[in-house]
């Protein structure tokens, strides 16, 4: 079968255990994502999701531009024409990229209209062709993250017709979202929130596929629940509990990969961010480009208020530069007492 022979190739994508952060469209921005290389080395993180056309006619440096402190870093694409993914995920492993990934889940009416995202849910065939075009133009791994299914679709199906066709097509990884996703009827927002979870589906779509590294997504609030997913799946990608609260990246690289456990150096993270945002500044971006990605890094922390309302308030000032992050720290040093 091809999905043996796919199996007994030494695959070059990462090692599981794998904990990654979730792409999410208008966050994971290169700025959020030098702040959460800061608290973890090792885990692998991802670009929002970057239109192929856009690669092809657009701002190379301003969409795919990155700091080489970023990796590892996984470009994920949209679209749904074998032949400009494949250019595109050609100009993404030129710019340095660690993964090329394609967006099979996302189900918001940009995608729809361009029948891509979670509409390839019901086209596997095409999404092979999508994958098989990649691996011939690049050498870096090629991935894919998708839904359980569509709309009327069944999951016990659906998702194995993915499944089989883009491991058959040589891709190196599956990530899962384990929710179905509507494209009629829900909101983006909605279907982040509202069709049930079946972390099952995926599980047992892993037994199938032992050979094959499948990761899982949705819902994961905590690391405790990464190590429980962990005992059935490849890796575990973190959405907006990784966004929201940071700090919780500081804990991967020990309870993930058991490196030596060591307390989070909030002094030292507060000197490298001032640094890379005076220096993006320099360049003629804002600080609130970076801080506002640093909101949430002492939440249940006394003085977590202050810190927030100083980051809100005066980062977006004309003129700010990085001595307002360490007004924003002190807040959390002496807690003021209207403080949270």
């Amino acid at each position: 079968m091809a999905e043996e022979a796919a199996g007994q190739k030494e695959s070059r994508y990462f090692k599981a255990p794998v904990v990654s952060v979730a792409p999410m469209m208008d966050w994971t921005d290169r700025h959020c994502r030098f702040l959460h290389r800061q608290l973890s080395r090792r885990a692998l993180l991802y670009t929002e999701m970057v239109v192929a056309d856009a690669v092809l006619h657009g701002d190379r440096e301003r969409l795919l531009g990155f700091d080489a402190a970023e990796h590892p870093v996984a470009l994920q694409l949209g679209g749904s024409e074998p032949g400009k993914l494949a250019a595109a995920a050609t100009v993404g492993e030129a710019f340095g990229y660690d993964e090329i990934n394609l967006n099979v889940g996302c189900p918001s009416d940009r995608v729809q209209s361009g029948t891509f995202g979670a509409c390839l849910m019901r086209t596997p065939q095409l999404v092979a062709e999508c994958v098989a075009a990649m691996k011939d133009a690049v050498a870096v791994p090629v991935t894919v993250k998708c839904r359980i299914g569509v709309d009327e679709q069944d999951p016990e199906i659906a998702l194995d017709a993915v499944a089989d066709a883009v491991f058959s097509a040589g891709a190196d990884a599956l990530w899962v979202h384990a929710r179905k996703a509507w494209l009629e009827g829900l909101s983006p927002k909605e279907n982040r929130d509202i069709p049930p979870l079946d972390y099952g589906r995926v599980y047992r779509l892993k037994q199938k596929n032992p050979g094959h590294f499948i990761g899982i997504n949705g819902g994961v609030r905590t690391l405790d629940e990464a190590v429980g997913h962990l005992a059935h799946v490849d890796g575990v990608m973190m959405g907006r509990a990784a966004y929201q609260s940071p700090a919780l990246l500081a804990e991967v690289d020990a309870r993930i990969h058991g490196e030596p456990a060591q307390p989070l150096d909030v002094e030292a993270l507060f000197e490298t961010m001032a640094a890379y945002a005076d220096g993006h500044i320099a360049r003629g971006g804002r600080l609130s480009q970076v801080t506002r990605h640093m909101v949430g890094l002492f939440q249940g922390v006394p003085g977590a208020r202050a810190y927030r309302q100083i980051l809100s308030t005066q980062a977006v000032r004309a003129g700010a530069d990085s001595r307002v992050l360490f007004d924003a720290l002190a807040a959390v040093r002496t807690p003021r007492e209207h403080a949270a």
